[in-house]
């Protein structure tokens, strides 16, 4: 049931991904099948659903507690296998990605925590790092970079709570898959725990200004399928 409800959800969102985006994905590695942990940057609101098209099998998802709660949405979430991550309660969420990753699964984190600022990229948090450490399952760095003058924001009200969404409806996607990295030491050693994150972000990092530049050297097509959006509104 789980598997099924994933399935419907990203055909959904590729069905949405063939009329509203120009997805674009660049790998340097094959990504490797089993357990593994994809750490992404975080631009948009809309990366969660987006970055369900980068493999075919399931991933669970690490998603914030504000989106859980959405009405409809939230309980699909949970249904679809994806992990929710309580401010204040990260210990009970990497625990839970911790036991898909030894049922051989692949988790998805953003280690930023939350979306990125406009000008660049958050420090990580060391979410990603202790499950390599923990697990010895590889990460999958990836960068992804967007059309920033295409975001909208949204002010919503979430259980009584004023919220802000960052919204990507349509345009340019790009991703860059890095290659696979895999750590080993001690997960309790506090030093060597951010020095991995740092390491983890370090590779997001640049593979976001590959992604960056790609979109740039291309901007026949991007202007192109900017036309085609504006002809279907």
């Amino acid at each position: 049931m789980q598997q099924s409800l994933y399935r419907q959800g990203r055909w959904w969102v590729g069905l949405m991904a063939a009329t509203r985006y120009d997805l674009n994905i660049d790998r340097h590695a094959i990504i490797p099948t089993g357990a593994k942990i994809i750490a992404v940057n975080h631009p948009t609101t809309t990366d969660p659903f987006l970055i369900t098209r980068l493999i075919d099998e399931p991933m669970s998802i690490l998603v914030h507690d504000t989106v859980f709660r959405v009405p409809g949405l939230g309980q699909y979430l949970r249904a679809a296998g994806h992990i929710r991550v309580v401010p204040g309660d990260g210990v009970r969420a990497l625990s839970a990605a911790m036991r898909r990753l030894e049922q051989g699964k692949t988790v998805t984190i953003f280690p930023e925590g939350g979306i990125s600022p406009a000008d660049g990229l958050k420090e990580p948090r060391t979410g990603a790092a202790r499950l390599a450490l923990a697990s010895g399952a590889p990460v999958i760095p990836v960068g992804i970079h967007l059309d920033r003058n295409r975001i909208t924001y949204k002010e919503t009200t979430i259980d009584g709570q004023p919220e802000l969404i960052r919204w990507y409806p349509n345009g340019p996607y790009y991703m860059t898959v890095g290659k696979p990295m895999v750590f080993h030491g001690d997960v309790n050693d506090r030093v060597y725990v951010n020095r991995v994150a740092t390491q983890i972000m370090q590779n997001i990092s640049m593979l976001a200004w590959e992604s960056e530049r790609r979109l740039a050297e291309r901007p026949e097509r991007v202007r192109t399928f900017a036309r085609r959006l504006q002809f279907q509104r």
